[in-house]
């Protein structure tokens, strides 16, 4: 078979998306490696707007193009997702294309082709011809797997605060409903496919994604201290990272971390009260999608006690969680929930939103708050706070349960799918 992956969010390794791409690529190539022995044919088509550096095997083909507009924004993602990509994908004859996240690239095979369901998925047939003699798109099979991290536009209108971003959505929800087989990252994206967009509950796959390898890794004192070094940090501080969002709910953390800091002057609960550290690039000027962290600390006169990171390059995350005391991320949604996960794998005591997917993925491992309750989540902070075996049994938990995800059933999920279908 010839898969086409779109691959495009490699070139953004810092996004979540960007993360779940290279993984895949570094996991599917892996894998692929180990079935060699078993005499597979499969080739693969990486399908990129800027050239990526991984050693592919040669089974793995790039192709990387551009339309005419060069610039980095919503005109070209949808002129590339939705005119150039498919095209592409015709001219090179592939049986199966992944789409890696929900965009409004749209595949199809020739309606003649379709036999409708059975067995619960989309499944098509070669007509006149006989299978393994084909000798153009045409008379080839086409399915599109798509991959649905999420739906937050149907579910907040407000990031759909210009035409561009409308148009963008709208072809994208089109797109999610012409895919023959979607996988969500969470049993909440499901949920929200089957009730928002009336997605045939048949046609999803839940599968769950992992962190990136850094966050697995053991960190030693001397790497650890050189990072904190490098962000005038020492260990024993409060974290609070993975976007300034509204959504993300920092403005939440702030006010809760206030009222405890004014709180412990009086009532003194810990003899030294730990700074907060919020990681995050600081824009402003796109409020109100995002929260004016900034502004927001000299209000409540914290500006002692907080420190604004603004952005931290990912390969320093995983010392700044192993250095803190504890994470809170009481974001309002989440479609699946990395900064969760990789505070866990750091065996970071997290404090989350009992809301959304993040349930699913902190189970038992962590403690949960109302994210619309600044008070209740200032309760929680302090039950962590001053309570250490409870820090080292959240710690513990953490990194066990942090076992259960893997890249491996993640893409291991995806082949077996794409087998279903030949």
């Amino acid at each position: 078979m010839q898969i086409g992956i779109n691959a495009s969010f490699a070139r953004k390794e810092n996004t979540g998306i960007g993360q779940v791409t290279i993984n895949f690529l570094r996991k599917l190539i892996e894998l692929k490696a180990k079935s060699e022995k078993r005499k597979t044919n499969d080739e693969f088509v990486l399908y990129l707007e800027e050239d990526i550096d991984l050693k592919l095997p040669d089974n793995f083909t790039k192709r990387i193009f551009l339309p005419f507009w060069k610039r980095d924004d919503l005109i070209r993602k949808i002129w590339w997702e939705k005119f150039l990509l498919p095209k592409k994908v015709k001219e090179d004859g592939c049986d199966v294309f992944i789409s890696l996240y929900q965009c409004p690239t749209i595949i199809t095979s020739p309606p003649q082709m379709r036999r409708g369901l059975r067995g619960g998925v989309d499944k098509f047939q070669y007509l006149s011809v006989p299978a393994g003699h084909l000798p153009s798109f045409e008379g080839r099979r086409l399915i599109h797997i798509m991959i649905v991290h999420d739906i937050i536009p149907k579910l907040f209108p407000e990031y759909l605060n210009n035409s561009r971003k409308k148009l963008y959505w709208k072809q994208t929800e089109k797109a999610i409903k012409k895919a023959d087989k979607i996988i969500a990252i969470s049993h909440r994206t499901e949920k929200d496919l089957v009730q928002h967009l009336q997605i045939p509950p048949e046609k999803i796959s839940v599968d769950y994604i992992d962190v990136d390898e850094i966050y697995k890794k053991e960190i030693n004192d001397t790497a650890g201290m050189n990072v904190l070094r490098k962000y005038n940090l020492q260990p024993g501080y409060i974290y609070s990272g993975g976007g300034l969002e509204i959504r993300k709910n920092i403005e939440g953390v702030i006010r809760a971390y206030n009222i405890l800091y004014k709180k412990n002057k009086r009532e003194k609960f810990v003899s030294e009260f730990p700074p907060l550290v919020i990681s995050g690039k600081l824009m402003p000027e796109l409020k109100p999608l995002v929260t004016d962290a900034e502004k927001l600390v000299k209000e409540l006169n914290l500006t002692q006690s907080v420190k604004l990171l603004d952005f931290v390059e990912q390969e320093d995350l995983p010392a700044i969680h192993k250095n803190a005391l504890m994470f809170i991320y009481p974001s309002k949604y989440e479609g699946f929930g990395l900064p969760v996960l990789e505070a866990m794998n750091q065996g970071n005591p997290v404090i989350t939103s009992k809301t959304s997917s993040l349930p699913e993925v902190g189970g038992d491992s962590v403690l949960y708050c109302d994210p619309e309750d600044v008070h209740d989540l200032a309760m929680v902070i302090k039950n962590v706070l001053v309570n250490r075996e409870l820090r080292e049994t959240l710690s513990r938990r953490a990194k066990e349960r942090a076992k259960n995800f893997s890249w491996e059933k993640f893409v291991g999920k995806v082949l077996n799918i794409i087998e279903n279908w030949k």
